[in-house]
């Protein structure tokens, strides 16, 4: 009697995730302390995200570059890859196989989660899923984050302290922003944010950005507009 035994099957899953993008310059003790009065500034901005490290900038010849990875990783700096990471440095294999530096951007992904585990959903979207922008018709609790990368996000009520909303292009915040408004991910510079009343943990455009402690004090609680000017944030209140 002859018996044949079937291989199990292993499952594969996609997942895509939103990492930010360090890139540091010379010297890199002027860029280091330049990070650490940001972190000050905002201790919790890298609490639980991850991070890829593009050394593009940094010279071949360039010495201690893994003793200053060390440093960014004690600071709570969670670097899951590096990008024009050169193979002469040593130990710097110890961050796994560098990513390639002209990686194109993953397909956009839509990642509405929150802490009780209920997802927020858009109020409506194209019937082909192509839509260029996403409206959300609740208010965006603490813990929650959306993501949405093809285009403007709308909040059509408030987004808590705690909460993250990140647009590829512009924000919209027809109530209160307490938490964090991020516009223009993947590169586009011409984004805005606009919000009702303006109490934000943090604003960023292209990789730009202010914490609390940098926002005018004249445009907190006021409806304002977000701008870039010259790679310069721009905070004007709306009459």
């Amino acid at each position: 009697m002859t018996t044949s035994e079937t291989t199990p099957l292993i499952r594969l899953r996609g997942r895509s995730i939103m990492a930010l993008v360090l890139a540091p310059e010379l010297p890199l003790q002027t860029w280091l302390s330049a990070l650490d009065a940001q972190m000050e500034r905002s201790p919790n901005f890298f609490d639980a995200r991850p991070v890829v490290l593009d050394l593009g900038a940094v010279p071949r010849e360039q010495q201690g570059v893994t003793e200053f990875i060390q440093l960014l990783e004690q600071r709570g700096i969670r670097i899951i890859g590096t990008e024009g990471a050169h193979s002469s440095w040593p130990g710097i294999e110890a961050w796994g196989r560098p990513l390639p530096a002209n990686a194109r951007p993953g397909r956009p992904v839509e990642i509405p989660g929150e802490t009780s585990g209920k997802p927020v959903a858009p109020s409506a979207s194209a019937p082909n899923g192509e839509s260029n922008a996403l409206v959300i018709d609740q208010p965006i609790r603490s813990g929650q984050s959306v993501l949405f990368e093809r285009g403007d996000i709308t909040v059509l009520g408030s987004v808590a302290s705690g909460a993250e909303v990140m647009a590829g292009g512009s924000v919209h915040v027809y109530g209160t922003l307490r938490g964090r408004a991020i516009a223009g991910l993947g590169g586009h510079p011409g984004a805005r944010i606009f919000c009702r009343k303006l109490q934000a943990e943090l604003l960023a455009i292209d990789g730009v950005y202010q914490t609390a402690d940098d926002m005018p004090a004249i445009a907190v609680g006021k409806p304002v507009q977000v701008w870039l000017e010259n790679e310069q944030m721009n905070i004007s209140v709306l009459e």
